[in-house]
């Protein structure tokens, strides 16, 4: 069962739904909920400063560092509101967004974040914020990954299994969280024989039987699980959508590096996703 929550918060729509969803996971569990803003304010000792130019990069170092706190500050503020007499404990991150988190992560079972989530100062071009990546890659703990726009008024979760590592990872992190064990529960499996891929499902959905699911199993005959995942998702609607992430490709590889990344920058719903 979860046990401790980590939201990374500022003021995009994203982070603010993942904020929202993450204090609901702490009210529905009874977990522990931090809160943590990334102020990103390490000294570049080797930064080329021309000469006579010191006091403007002082000056201008401080600015943003008021900047940065003063936005931690109105972060902070919002949870509390948004989170009414559900507890917190706030944390500043004086670091680079993606060592920041992996470090804070340590201590926590789940990290909770925007998808559109900029940190402070981080560039976020396509949408979904490039700590996400890093996380994955280097960091210990499953994600959820929330996109902004309204929630789908669901209780239902989908399950993307392939039978991969990844995927079997993710499945049993998924489960043994307890992050949602009064949602039903969809296990969809793609092969290119439905046989093999109603295999799959099976027994995925028989894993989360085991502990305490209502679980459907559906497989399904294809080649494109990303396509199939996405409009299964904005069919049922699901809620919440749990897949594993996952790098090479190969014969029996459910999701490459783009995949992955094409599915969390398009679902319509929170991702739980685990390396």
């Amino acid at each position: 069962m979860i046990r401790s929550i980590l939201v990374a918060l500022d003021d995009t729509p994203g982070a603010q739904r993942a904020r929202d969803l993450a204090i609901a996971f702490a009210r529905h569990t009874g977990a522990a909920l931090t809160a943590a803003a990334v102020l990103d304010n390490p000294a570049d000792e080797h930064e080329a400063v021309p000469p006579g130019a010191g006091a403007f990069k002082e000056r201008r170092d401080a600015a943003r560092a008021r900047r940065m706190a003063a936005e931690a500050d109105a972060a902070f503020a919002a949870c509390a509101a948004a989170a009414g007499d559900t507890p917190f404990t706030p944390m500043r991150l004086a670091d680079a967004p993606e060592p920041a988190l992996i470090a804070a992560g340590a201590a926590h079972d789940v990290i909770v974040i925007g998808r559109d989530s900029t940190l402070g100062l981080e560039d976020n071009p396509d949408g979904l914020a490039p700590v996400i990546e890093g996380l994955l890659h280097d960091g210990a703990r499953p994600l959820v990954v929330v996109p902004p726009g309204d929630a789908p008024a669901s209780g239902k979760v989908l399950v993307g299994y392939d039978g991969s590592i990844p995927a079997m990872r993710a499945l049993q992190l998924f489960a043994l969280l307890g992050l949602a064990h009064d949602m039903q529960v969809r296990v969809l499996s793609m092969a290119a024989d439905r046989a093999d891929a109603v295999r799959m499902a099976g027994t995925a959905a028989d894993y989360l039987r085991k502990h305490g699911f209502e679980a459907e199993a559906v497989g399904v005959e294809g080649s494109h699980p990303v396509d199939a995942l996405l409009a299964e998702a904005t069919a049922m609607p699901a809620g919440l959508l749990v897949m594993g992430a996952y790098e090479h490709s190969g014969l029996r590889t459910f999701f490459t590096g783009s995949a992955t990344r094409r599915l969390l920058h398009a679902a319509p719903c929170p991702v739980f996703v685990a390396r």
